[in-house]
C-alpha cells in the first residue's frame, strides 16, 4: 500500500522546532553572514544552510497567508500574516541582500559549476542592483496593503431567489438557459460591486502611489520598467508585450467575433448583451461536472491518475494531508492559487468552486501546478524552485489541455463531455485578448502615474473595445463596463503578473499539439521541463518540453489554426 503521509524532512542547520520570531533569527543570520568560507565546497554547504533558512521562513509565511485567505473575517489569522509582513519581513531583508553580496563578492563564486548555478548567479546580481534601504518599508506597506482586496471582495454577496451567494457562486446564474434569470444575476453582481467601487479606487490610488515610489527609489522611471527587471524578465521588453497584444487583435478577436455572431445567431438574438456570453448555445443548463468539493477532488485524482499513476498519487496526498480548501464561501478570499510549501515539498490548493465546469479546469490548472511543485520539491537549492511565471503557468495550462483526454471521469455521457471540451477550447481562445487588455492597461497605469480614476475608466474603456468589446452590446451599461478591471485579483495583490498567462498558453497549445501526436512521449517532455525548476533559463526549459519559447505573429496565427480545426472536429 503507497504511503500517503508526508514526513517532516529533516533539518541540518536550523533548530527543528524554530519559532519565527526575529529574535531567533537574527543569530541564524549573523551566523550566515560571518562564516568564513575558504573554498567551493565550502561555499555551495554555506548555500545549502542558507537555502534550508529560507525554505522554512517560505513555508511559515505560506501558513499565514493561506490561513488569512481561507478566512478574511478572522482578525487573529490577519494579525498573523500582518506580524511576519511588517516584524519580520523588513528587518532580514536587508541582511539578506548582505547575505546577497557575500555570495557575489566571494572569491569562490567563480568556482562554482556555471551551468548548474548561472540562473542562479543572474538572479542574485539583478536582486542587488535593485536593492534600496528605502524601498524595505514601502514594499511592507504594500504588502499588508495588498491584502485589503480580499477583505473587500471576500464579504461581497448578493441575494438571488432569497437565498446569499457568494459572487462566485452567483456567476453559476449567468449560464442560465432564461435570460431574464442571467440579467437579474448580471445585475445584481455589478450592482454589488458598485457599492465597493470607491473603496477599490481609493486602494488603488494608495497601492499606484507607493508603487511609483519604489521604481524612483530604484533609479527607473516608472514601476512597469522596474518591474521587468525585478521579475526578472530577461527574455522579453515591453515593446515585445506590445507587438504580443498586436498579434492577438490581429489573429484572435476575429475568432472570437466570428464566434460571437454564431452565438448570437444560435441564441436567437439580435445583438449580445453581458450576460449572454456564458450560457451554453445548445440550450441545455450548464454542465455539472461534481456535485460537491470533495466530489471535485476524488474526481481530480481519477483524472490525474489515468494521466499517470505518479500525478493521481500527488493528489492523493494532497488529499490524505488536508492540503485542499476548494469550497465557496462568504468570507473567504476570491479566486484561486497553489501555494507550495517550500520545506514539505508538497503544495495546498485553495479555490472558490460553485459547482460548475470553470471550476473543473481551476482544479485541474492548479493540479498543474500542485504536480510542479512535487517534482521540484528536492532540488537542491530553494531558489532553484523558484520558477518565473512563464514557466509556471506552462505548468498548469498545460495541464488543462493534456487533462481533458480523461474528463470522461467528470462527465457520465459522451455528449457532456464534447461539451465540455468546446467550451474548454474556446475559453482557451478566450484567455488571450483578455490577457491582452489587463496586461496593456498595467502599461498605461505605470506608464501614466499621476492619473486619476477617471483616467484609468476611460483608458480601460479604450483598450477593452481593441480586444472584446464588440462582441457585445453595452449601451446603458457604461458604469459597469468602465468597472469590469476590478474583478481582476491580479492588479491589486501582483502587479504586471499576468502576460505570462498569454506566453504560457501558447506554449501549452504547443505541448498539446505534441501530445495529441505522440502522448508518451509529450508527457515525458512536459515533466523533465517541470523537473528543472528555475536551474535553466526560460528559452531551454521550453525547448526541454519539446517547444518554442515564442510568441511571434506566426506563431500565434500557427496554434489558432490548430486550436479552431480542433474545435471544428468535436463539431
Amino acid at each position: 500500500m503507497i504511503d500517503l503521509y508526508i514526513p517532516k524532512k529533516k533539518r541540518n542547520y536550523i533548530p527543528q522546532e524554530l519559532e519565527m520570531k526575529w529574535e531567533t533569527l537574527e543569530p541564524i543570520l549573523g551566523e550566515l553572514l560571518a562564516r568564513d568560507i575558504s573554498n567551493v565546497q565550502e561555499l555551495e554547504q554555506w548555500l545549502r544552510d542558507k537555502s534550508e533558512l529560507e525554505a522554512a521562513l517560505e513555508e511559515d509565511f505560506a501558513w499565514r497567508y493561506i490561513k488569512m485567505s481561507c478566512d478574511t473575517t478572522n482578525q487573529s489569522l490577519v494579525k498573523d500574516f500582518q506580524y511576519f509582513a511588517t516584524e519580520i519581513e523588513p528587518k532580514i531583508s536587508p541582511v539578506a541582500n548582505k547575505l546577497n553580496q557575500k555570495f557575489n563578492d566571494s572569491p569562490f563564486t567563480d568556482g562554482l559549476d556555471q551551468d548548474k548555478y548561472f540562473v542562479f548567479i543572474r538572479a542574485i546580481k539583478k536582486s542587488i542592483e535593485l536593492y534600496r534601504d528605502e524601498n524595505v518599508s514601502l514594499l511592507t506597506n504594500l504588502q499588508v496593503a495588498q491584502q485589503k482586496y480580499q477583505a473587500i471582495t471576500g464579504s461581497m454577496s448578493v441575494v438571488i431567489n432569497d437565498h446569499e451567494y457568494t459572487l462566485e457562486e452567483a456567476a453559476n446564474f449567468l449560464k442560465d438557459i432564461s435570460r431574464k434569470v442571467r440579467q437579474q444575476a448580471w445585475e445584481n453582481i455589478q450592482k454589488r460591486r458598485q457599492l465597493d467601487k470607491d473603496k477599490l479606487n481609493v486602494l488603488f490610488d494608495e497601492l499606484i502611489a507607493m508603487r511609483h515610489k519604489v521604481a524612483l527609489n530604484a533609479g527607473f522611471e516608472n514601476y512597469r520598467d522596474y518591474m521587468f527587471q525585478a521579475l526578472g524578465r530577461f527574455d522579453y521588453t515591453p515593446q515585445d508585450c506590445y507587438h504580443f497584444h498586436e498579434a492577438i487583435e490581429k489573429q484572435i478577436v476575429p475568432v472570437l467575433r466570428e464566434q460571437a455572431e454564431k452565438r448570437a445567431e444560435l441564441l436567437g438574438l439580435e445583438e449580445l448583451k453581458p450576460w449572454d456570453m456564458e450560457v451554453s448555445t445548445t440550450g441545455k443548463p450548464a454542465l455539472k461536472p461534481f456535485k460537491n468539493g470533495e466530489e471535485l477532488i476524488d474526481k481530480s485524482i481519477a483524472c490525474f491518475n489515468a494521466i499517470n499513476p505518479k500525478l493521481g498519487q500527488m493528489l492523493a496526498i494532497m488529499k490524505s494531508n488536508n492540503l485542499f480548501d476548494v469550497e465557496s464561501r462568504k468570507g473567504k478570499a476570491p479566486g484561486g492559487y497553489n501555494y507550495p510549501l517550500a520545506e514539505t515539498g508538497a503544495p495546498f490548493i485553495f479555490m472558490n468552486s460553485a459547482n460548475s465546469l470553470r471550476d473543473l479546469t481551476t482544479m485541474v490548472h492548479e493540479g498543474g501546478h500542485a504536480v510542479h511543485t512535487f517534482l521540484t520539491a528536492d532540488l537542491e537549492l530553494n531558489d532553484f524552485k523558484h520558477c518565473p511565471s512563464e514557466v509556471a503557468e506552462l505548468a498548469s495550462m498545460s495541464m488543462e489541455l493534456i487533462s481533458m483526454d480523461n474528463w470522461h471521469h467528470y462527465f457520465d455521457n459522451e455528449e457532456d463531455l464534447t461539451r465540455a471540451k468546446k467550451e474548454q477550447l474556446a475559453d482557451v481562445l478566450k484567455t488571450l485578448p483578455w490577457v491582452a487588455v489587463i496586461d496593456q492597461f498595467q502599461h498605461w497605469i505605470y506608464t501614466n502615474p499621476g492619473h486619476n480614476a477617471a483616467d484609468r475608466e476611460e483608458a480601460f474603456k479604450q483598450i477593452y473595445t481593441r480586444f472584446g468589446n464588440g462582441f457585445t452590446n453595452w449601451d446603458g451599461l457604461e458604469n459597469e463596463f468602465a468597472n469590469i478591471w476590478q474583478k481582476q485579483l491580479h492588479l491589486f495583490e501582483v502587479p504586471f503578473y499576468y502576460i505570462e498567462y498569454a506566453i504560457a498558453q501558447l506554449g501549452a497549445i504547443a505541448i498539446w499539439k505534441n501530445y495529441k501526436e505522440n502522448p508518451e512521449k509529450a508527457l515525458q517532455q512536459y515533466l523533465d521541463a517541470l523537473s528543472l525548476g528555475y536551474s535553466k533559463p526560460i528559452n531551454e526549459i521550453y525547448e526541454i518540453a519539446g517547444i518554442k519559447f515564442n510568441f511571434s505573429l506566426s506563431y500565434v496565427e500557427e496554434l489558432t489554426h490548430f486550436v479552431k480545426d480542433e474545435l471544428q472536429k468535436l463539431g
